[in-house]
């Protein structure tokens, strides 16, 4: 029988390569859309594709198992909660608000179903059962709320540049800064509370 450590770092390998696929298919897509250049940024204004990303580089970190001081950085409680939470409020937001704006078919599909439900499913279930807790602090999740925050700002000054928005929630252009700031707030609302349960159960799985 496996012990804990060994089924965590394969199915870390597991969790790194599903992210890895489904980012590397995404940005082969987008590359379709325009210079190189102009492609990478649109492909990186996406919270999807951060938070899977933040996946992807902590599943790599473990299942690499290197001692170099970049992946003990990925390794570290907190940032494994703030993949947690991020990509299960990609998850959520996906599902609740902005599957039905679109409707992908052939390989965007499956790049789509990668990113916003499989990824998720499996870091979440690899966070929860098969890596240790107990060092996370009810503080962590205001810190957590840093992350989003940065990429709401990066939005609005790219947006009034380019005037393109990656979510139609968060498009100033269509809904004005009122309705936004207020659907902006819904969400960095969502990552409190949910950051506030990730603590409470890392805790209690202590």
């Amino acid at each position: 029988m496996p012990s804990r450590a060994a089924l965590a770092n394969l199915f870390a390998v597991i969790v790194a390569a599903v992210a890895w696929s489904g980012l590397l298919l995404q940005y082969w897509l987008i590359l379709w859309s325009g210079p190189a250049l102009w492609a990478t940024v649109r492909f990186l204004s996406f919270f999807t594709i951060l938070s899977n990303l933040l996946v992807a580089l902590v599943a790599g970190s473990a299942a690499t198992g290197g001692n170099w001081r970049f992946l003990r950085l990925w390794r570290s409680p907190r940032i494994r909660g703030l993949a947690a939470l991020s990509i299960t409020v990609t998850c959520l937001v996906y599902a609740t608000v902005l599957q039905g704006q679109w409707h992908p078919q052939g390989p965007q599909l499956i790049a789509d179903r990668a990113v916003h439900y499989v990824v998720p499913a499996l870091y979440v279930f690899w966070w929860l059962a098969l890596l240790p807790h107990g060092e996370l602090r009810w503080s962590d999740a205001l810190r957590w709320l840093v992350f989003p925050g940065l990429f709401a700002a990066w939005t609005f000054l790219r947006g009034a540049v380019v005037h393109e928005y990656p979510y139609l929630f968060m498009n100033v252009d269509h809904l004005g800064y009122g309705q936004v700031l207020l659907n902006t707030g819904i969400v960095g609302g969502l990552f409190l509370i949910l950051g506030l349960i990730y603590v409470a159960i890392d805790r209690r799985l202590a």
